[in-house]
């Protein structure tokens, strides 16, 4: 593996209901209880558009069906605000964040 590739950022496609594709970079994973969840931010080729972008922090629950992997957003609002303050304080020394309901970098 050269510098570059192990330097890269680890980036993952989600096809949204309306069947576009989004590309997100992951910044971090989180096991807690017996469940899974991870950590996304908006990925862009063009400058621009990073540029453009609000920051958002995307936070999704990983579910199995069988032996399919999927990823889901958290419904319950007490789950999901637990494991945000959680991603939050683990990632505050490398992003800035602002409040509000969402959170944004």
């Amino acid at each position: 593996m050269t510098d570059r590739e192990e330097y890269a950022p680890d980036l993952l496609t989600l096809v949204d209901d309306e069947g576009q594709e989004h590309e997100f970079e992951i910044i971090d994973t989180l096991e807690h209880g017996e469940e899974h969840y991870i950590a996304l931010v908006a990925s862009y080729d063009d400058p621009e558009e990073q540029l453009q972008d609000d920051g958002e922090l995307v936070i999704l629950k990983s579910v199995f069906d069988g032996d399919e992997e999927f990823l889901e957003a958290i419904e319950d609002e007490a789950e999901f605000d637990e494991i945000a303050a959680i991603f939050m304080e683990r990632l505050q020394d490398d992003y800035e964040f602002t409040g509000g309901d969402e959170e944004s970098l």
